[in-house]
């Protein structure tokens, strides 16, 4: 004779499977804004950063400090130094700065990208590897030439307006040294970006 359930036993069945709707609707009707910022971020190293620095745009922070350190750089080992050569500026502001923008700037731009890669369109550079530490001296290197021929240029076309070939009106000064050197890097990224834009588009063409 077959066994049938009793009363009592469907009763332990129901509450063993019935499902506690109240917690489902907290679990679906929950905001995500109530979970604190830092929880939300998937680097846990990224939760002291300041909500106010995340509403900063982008474009303004990454500028910022690459105008900042171009311009402490300038400060520190031009002024402080006392550095009138030529040849001495060009070697010592472009290890220092090199090794400053791979070691210090790039890695707080990648730290403050809300979404990763957002700020590669601010470095020359944007994977960090072993030799990329070289790289940016050498691309420094670069830079800081263009950077003294651009003073050059203004002091003697200065000089031949006002007929004083003695004279260095435009003097090499913080602010406006990590201004012009961050024109320069702006440049030389702009042209990288676009001579790849290029080669990618022409590799999709030749593979339609």
């Amino acid at each position: 004779m077959a066994k049938q359930n009793s009363p009592r036993n469907d009763k332990k069945s129901e509450d063993y499977y019935k499902l506690n709707t109240k917690a489902i609707d907290r679990l679906v009707n929950a905001d995500k804004m109530d979970v604190p910022a830092n929880k939300r971020l998937k680097d846990p190293a990224k939760q002291y950063r300041s909500d106010f620095i995340d509403r900063i745009p982008s474009p303004v922070k990454s500028l910022f400090i690459k105008w900042w350190f171009n311009a402490a750089s300038c400060f520190f080992f031009v002024w402080a130094l006392g550095l009138t050569d030529y040849l001495d500026i060009l070697v010592i502001t472009s290890v220092t700065i090199g090794m400053i923008t791979d070691i210090l700037v790039n890695n707080i731009l990648r730290f403050l990208e809300i979404v990763p890669g957002e700020n590669n369109k601010w470095m020359m550079f944007t994977k960090k590897k072993y030799w990329t530490f070289i790289a940016n001296i050498l691309y420094s290197f670069v830079i800081i030439y263009c950077v003294m021929w651009f003073y050059n240029g203004v002091n003697v076309l200065i000089n031949s307006i006002t007929g004083n070939i003695e004279s260095v009106p435009f003097g090499v000064e913080p602010i406006l040294f990590g201004a012009i050197y961050l024109a320069f890097d702006l440049l030389f990224i702009g042209i990288k970006r676009l001579i790849k834009s290029i080669i990618n588009d022409a590799i999709n063409k030749a593979n339609k």
